[in-house]
Parts: C-alpha cells; structure tokens; sequence
C-alpha cells in the first residue's frame, strides 16, 4: 500500500510537467518537399494557437483577407482552421491520439492549404504525440476463480492482462495485489513485450473456514503522472464432502389448528451441512412412516415444507408424532422429531333434528298448541358446543325450552288458511363459539281449511251480448265465482236460477255447464221476438255447510241484417202479375205518379231503405226519390215520345251485407185508352178484335185472384188457433234439457214477420202512405205469420188489390 501511495505523489507531481508540454506547441522546419511540419500534444485546449502559417509561408498579414488561406481535408478541417485576422492556425475541437491512431508508434495529421490571388496549395503535416490520459482497465470488473479446497499450494492460475491505450512508458507496466495470507501476484512477459499476471496459491485452503476469496489486483502504468486500473478477484472455494448434516433442532414442536386448509404449511425442516455443491444438497424425508401421517402429512424432499395432504380433525386425532431424516449428497444421514399438536376450532354447527312432528292442523286451531318436538346437538365442547336457538321471522309461533338439548314449537294465535295456507317455519340453532356457527333447519306446516267462505262473483251484474240467427249449442257466455276455500270447498257448482221469461221456462233458451260456468245457446234467437233475457245465476260450494251466491246475467240479442225489405206496393208476391199505372200525358215537371212501400222486419242500420232504378234507359222521363220511394215526372212529355214504360225498382237495406227486393212498374202515358191505344204500336193498331179479348181476359183473372185472395184469408184464420196450440206445444218440447252442443240442426235464419202492417197508398207526398198498427187482441199477430208460412201472405192480398185498383183506375179514365 506504500508503493500506491508513492505513485499518487508522483501523478500530482507530472501534472506540472504537462502544462509545461502544452506551451510547447510546434517545431517547424522547412523540408525540401516544401512541407510544413509541426507537432503538437494531444488534447490541446479549444482555440490554442499551434503555429503561424501566414509567417512560414511568407505572406503578408495584410494581405490575408485578399488571400484567403484556408484548411482543405475531410479530416483535419474538424480539428483546425486559419484566422485571417493574424495567419494562425487554431485548435477547433478535442484532438484524441487514440481514437485517431490507436496504438500505432506515431500519429500523423496530414492538410493542404490553400491560398488565392495567386492560387497557390501548401502540405501541411501534423505529429500528434501521446500523453499519459488513458488508466489502465480490466476487460471483467471481478475476476472468479473456483479452486478445489484441496488444491496444494504453490499453484498458479493466469489471469487477464489490463489494457491502456496509451503507448509506450504510458501503457501498463506493473501488477499489486492486496496483502493477504493465502495468494500472491508473479509478472510475465509475452514474446510482444506485454506483462500479464498469475496468481499463486501459498496456503492451504479450507471451504467450511472460508469458501470465498476477495483480492484486489491493480495495474499500473509508466506515465507520469502515473495511472492505474483495477480489478476484484473473487476466488470460491469449491466443497469436499467432509461433513455430516445436522438438523437445526432435535425435535420440532408446532401446533396448528383443526381447520387448517390441504395443501397449507405446517412446518418448514431445516438441516446443515459445511459442504458445498452436491455435497450439501441436504434430502428430507419422513422415518418410520405410519399409514395416519402418510394419509394425512408429506414433506418437501429439498425445502423440508411438511404439508397436509387431507382435512384435520380435533374429534378424531388431536396430535401427531413424526420421525424425520436428513441425507446429504454423500451419503450422510441425520435424525430428527416433528411432533404436531391439533388445537380445536370451532368448525361444527349445531344440528337440529325433527323428534316429532304434527301437519297439517285445521284453520282456527287454539294459540299454545304443539305443533313440533325438535332436538339440537353441537360436537365441539365447551362454549364451542353452547347453542342457543331462535324462530326467525313474524310468524305465530314460539319456541320453548324442554330440556337442555330439547325444544317445543307451539302456536301463539289463531291460524287463518285463507290468510296464509302453509307456514315455512325456520328454527335458528348458533352456537357461542369465535366464529359463530349456526345451522337453520325449515319445516313446512300446512293449514286444513274449514268451509268459512261463500263463492264470490267478482261483479253483481253481467252483461252479454249475441247476435240473432245464432247457432243451438254456441257458446254465449262464460261466468264465474271465485271461492278463496281449499279443496272441496272451493269447487263450485252453477245453475240458473230464473225458471221463465216472458212465460217460457229458461230452460228452453239456455243451458249452463255447472263445473264451468259456460251458459250456452238451446235454440237460435230472434230478435224480432226476444230482445234481452235477464237470468239470475247462483254458485254454490261443495262445503259442509254448503255455501252460495248470485248474480245477474243481461243477455241483450244484437240485431242481424237477416230480413230482406219487404215492398208493399206494388206487391211483388203475384209472381208474373203487372202493375199499370196510367201517366196523363199533361203531367208537369215533378208531378207525383206513384210511391214504392217497403218495410224490413229488421231494426236500426239494418232497417235503413233506400231506393232505386235498374234497368231504366237514358234519358228516363221519370225519377225516384232515395229515402221515400216517390216516383215522378223528370220532364214534360211531347207527342213524339213512347207512350209505353217499364221501370225496375229495386229497395236495399243498409245492412251488411245489404238485402234488396225488386218491383216492376208499367207506366203509360195519355188521357185516355182511346187515346192510347192508336200510339201503342202496330199490332194494337191493326188488330182491335184482339185488344177488347186482352181486356175480358183480364177482367176475368183479376175477378178470379180476388175470389182466390178472400178465401185464403178466410182460411188462414179458421187455421190460427191450430198454429199458436202448435207453437205453444213446440217451444216447451222441442228443446230437452241436455248440453246444447249435442245439437247437429239449426235454422235456416228466415224468421216470419211479427207485426201486421194496414197500407194506404196515396197520390200525394203530402198525405199520409201508410201506417203501422201495433198488434192488439182483436188482431192477432199471428195471423201474418201463418199466413207466410204457407207461402199465401197477405201481400198476396195486397198485390191482388193493387192490380184491381190499378185496372180500375184504367177504366175510369177509359
């Protein structure tokens, strides 16, 4: 360490000596070549003149701005440049022999310089010399080495040279180690001249004393000031198995808990051994190996971790005892003890069992009755195995103590199944452990219901709505009562109870299902002779005591476009009979010449007429009015115009779909017969023989209609009596009172005519056409109907008179 200091001094000391080498900037000497030589050091200050080129090279200071004398080289330009101000040539940038030229024995910088007017190129050369600004280095900062602790001393071992880049008495000339008691540095010289070290073993070593050497090797160089570089050698003694391993405790004590996880840690075995490498490598495993502890225990053969392998318990085994070993590398073998101590957790809850149970009970059962006997067990010990036990939730019930490990669960008020029909009753059992355990068990009680509850309609009133023309069997209406009972006394039977309507027994009208409440057609309805039925419905239960209700069923019958217009004049009942009517020829514009009468049995939209033409030619000489079935005059006639006219006129409903009947009206236009008769055509013309047979023929079928007309009215009333005892028979009869959908039959929808009609017609608008009579006692009703039924309406009647009328019109005016 003296010799280090030493050289410390004397590297203070060559710093001197450098800045003294610095002033020296350049020697000059001019060579026959003609080239300028100089020589500087390196790592020269920025801006440090290093020679006057303008002077060596015989310009005039005045003239160098003229002149221009300037460095041209792609290398050195970066390290110098000329001032024109004074001829010098300057240091530019850092100048590093090293990184230019390495560790070559010399170092040249080679220029040319250029300068104008004239233009004239010198060589410059440059000798770059080297100072000591390099320490010497190691290639590795530590340096290691494994020596067998049995190597004999004397041994040598080479280590790696330091490098300096400097050249020459700069670079590395000498070698130290640290004083220490076991190695030492020798020097050697390769045939280049470069030094390298080699360390020498003097002492024995011992690997269990001391397994790692730590010696600092240091390399000097010649410079001046000096410099050095160093490195750590760090030498490992390799082992040889002279060791036995032994255990760090004779017996290894633990204790764990019961619930420790599979898989958890319950103590890490730890052995020695001096040794090193394979040597050392220590193996654990278990001695005298029980079939509990190897169900329940292993041991990590490197680490020494023993670890569960299977879930403990307290109540079974509360410890374990084990036999350990260590073995080294070699063959070495050490013993050793783990004893195990389980402590008890608190890891079982409480259970409950069900000793005796009573389900379902009665609704109304008397508060303090027992219902339930439960006992509860805890396997832990001490507070671990203390339970105390609770109901949870709002419910009638309680829960007494009988014993230690038994309780009683009564009913604290009385049970209403309508309220609630089953009870969830959870007991709670905890336990006053650290954590708490609890256990909850549920039972369900049912609650048997008592017939307390009568079937309830949710309305008092319903109403239904069907259309007429329906089919038997359809389905009307479906009503129902609800019964908040349980079982049979919640099953609801319906019936009807309204016995008659309108003097007919409901039976003949409707059914009811009595399981479903399902009220279904018996026959097809009329609206035109049953307009509504009000039927009182009763449902009762299938308790004891059994239980009723009532409610009110409307059945209003929609109406049904089911009835054509039936026109009253001209009646159209005659088959091919015609109807006349005479025109005078001086009608006016808009005179009134006749008025078709309809009615339809229907009502409402269904019962709206309207009026028209069909198959009328264009232009008509007549118009009829939409809404009351006036006919008239569109314009006045001339000689020139047909004399003759047939005119369709069609009455339509505004039902859906709308229903229509057809008439066929003959007008003719004069004065008088004999007027017409000369313009009806050529064949009237010519043959009058065959006229006046036209008119006998049809004075006789008029006089014999009108016979036929009067005796069938006369009877159809000796048959009317017959026909009501009829109907009477078959409405109480026809329908039995069985499920309405076992009927395959219907009507065909053609219902008669309820009401008789007397029919006046006029010739003016502003009279009255005709009116309708209710029907009384001394006109019954059913004589129009039985007169249609036999295919002889009145309407005959009527049209047989309207034809008379029509002809006695035509001889009147004749």
């Amino acid at each position: 360490m003296d010799d280090i200091t030493a050289w410390h001094l004397q590297k203070h000391k060559g710093v001197r000596w450098q800045v003294i080498f610095f002033l020296f900037l350049f020697w000059f000497c001019d060579s026959v070549s003609g080239e300028l030589h100089y020589s500087i050091a390196e790592e020269m200050r920025k801006d440090t003149a290093i020679a006057n080129i303008a002077k060596d090279l015989g310009l005039d200071a005045q003239q160098l701005s003229l002149r221009r004398p300037r460095i041209v080289s792609r290398v050195s330009e970066k390290y110098f440049y000329v001032s024109l101000e004074n001829g010098n040539v300057y240091i530019k940038d850092r100048i590093d022999r090293e990184s230019i030229c390495a560790r070559t024995g010399t170092c040249f910088l080679t220029f040319d310089v250029v300068v104008e007017n004239p233009l004239s190129v010198f060589k410059v050369k440059l000798e770059i010399h080297d100072i000591n600004d390099n320490s010497p280095m190691f290639f590795h900062e530590t340096i290691k080495l494994e020596i067998i602790e049995s190597t004999l001393p004397g041994t040598t071992f080479i280590l790696q040279n330091a490098q300096d880049p400097d050249i020459g008495t700069n670079s590395v000339q000498t070698y130290k180690l640290n004083d220490n008691k076991y190695f030492s540095i020798n020097e050697k010289t390769r045939s280049d001249g470069s030094k390298f070290p080699e360390l020498v073993l003097e002492e024995p070593l011992d690997r269990e004393t001391q397994n790692i050497h730590e010696l600092i090797l240091t390399a000097f160089d010649g410079g001046n000031p000096i410099r050095s570089g160093s490195a750590l050698i760090k030498v490992i003694i390799t082992d040889v198995n002279d060791n036995v391993p032994i255990f760090a405790q004779d017996v290894f004590k633990v204790t764990i808990s019961e619930k420790i996880q599979i898989n958890s840690i319950v103590a890490v075995i730890s052995a020695s051994d001096k040794d090193e490498g394979s040597n050392a490598e220590i193996t654990y495993s278990f001695s005298e190996l029980s079939e509990s502890v190897f169900q329940t225990f292993n041991i990590h053969p490197t680490m020494g971790e023993v670890k569960t392998k299977a879930i403990l318990d307290f109540e079974i085994t509360r410890g374990f005892e084990i036999s350990l070993q260590a073995t080294d590398g070699g063959g070495f073998v050490a013993h050793s003890k783990l004893l195990i101590e389980i402590t008890d957790e608190n890891d079982n809850a409480p259970e409950i069992s069900i000793t005796s149970f009573s389900t379902p009970i009665l609704e109304g059962t008397a508060p303090g009755t027992p219902i339930a006997l439960i006992q509860v067990h805890d396997q832990d010990s001490g507070v671990n195995g203390e339970v105390d036990c609770h109901i949870m939730g709002d419910i009638p019930f309680d829960l007494l103590a009988s014993s230690d490990s038994y309780y009683r669960i009564v009913t604290t008020s009385d049970m209403d199944r309508e309220a609630i029909s089953h009870y969830n009753i959870t007991v709670v059992a905890t336990d006053r452990g650290s954590p708490q355990l609890s256990t909850r068990h549920t039972i369900q009680l049912e609650i048997l219901d008592v017939n307390d509850n009568a079937p309830v309609f949710i309305k008092s009133t319903y109403f239904a709505y069907v259309p007429e023309n329906n089919l038997p069997g359809t389905t009307l209406y479906s009503i129902h009562a609800s019964d908040i009972d349980y079982g049979d006394n919640s099953k609801v039977v319906y019936s009807i109870s309204s016995t008659n309507t309108e003097g007919f027994p409901v039976s003949s009208f409707l059914s009811i299902n009595i399981e479903t409440g399902v009220i279904y057609a018996q026959r097809s309805f009329d609206y035109e002779q049953h307009k509504e039925f009000a039927i009182v419905i009763t449902a009762k239960d299938n308790g004891s005591p059994s239980l009723s209700s009532n409610a009110t069923l409307m059945i209003h019958i929609v109406d049904q476009n089911d009835n054509a217009p039936k026109i009253l004049y001209p009646s159209v009942e005659s088959g091919d009979s015609t109807v006349i009517e005479m025109v005078p020829f001086a009608s006016r514009q808009g005179s009134l010449i006749t008025k078709v009468v309809a009615i339809d049995a229907d009502s409402g939209h269904n019962a709206w007429l309207s009026y028209h033409f069909i198959q009328i030619p264009e232009p008509s000489h007549f118009t009829i009015n939409q809404h009351t079935g006036e006919i008239r005059t569109s314009r006045i006639f001339h000689e020139k115009d047909v004399l003759k006219h047939k005119i369709v006129v069609m009455v339509k409903d505004n039902g859906t779909p709308p229903l229509s009947a057809t008439s066929t009206l003959n007008f003719i236009v004069g004065d008088s017969f004999q007027q017409v008769f000369p313009k009806l055509g050529n064949k009237l013309i010519d043959d009058s023989s065959n006229l006046h047979m036209y008119f006998i023929i049809s004075l006789a079928l008029i006089t014999l209609l009108f016979i036929l007309t009067v005796t069938l009215v006369i009877i159809s009333k000796c048959k009317e009596s017959k026909r009501s005892q009829a109907i009477d028979s078959l409405s109480t009869n026809i329908y039995s009172q069985v499920d309405p959908r076992m009927f395959s039959q219907h009507t065909n929808g053609t219902l008669p005519l309820p009401y008789a009609y007397n029919v006046c017609v006029a010739l003016d608008s502003t009279e009255n056409d005709f009116t309708f009579l209710k029907p009384n006692e001394d006109v019954p009703i059913d004589n129009l109907i039985d007169a249609d039924d036999l295919g002889l309406g009145n309407t005959n009647v009527k049209e047989s008179l309207g034809i008379s009328s029509s002809a006695q019109v035509s001889f009147m005016n004749d």
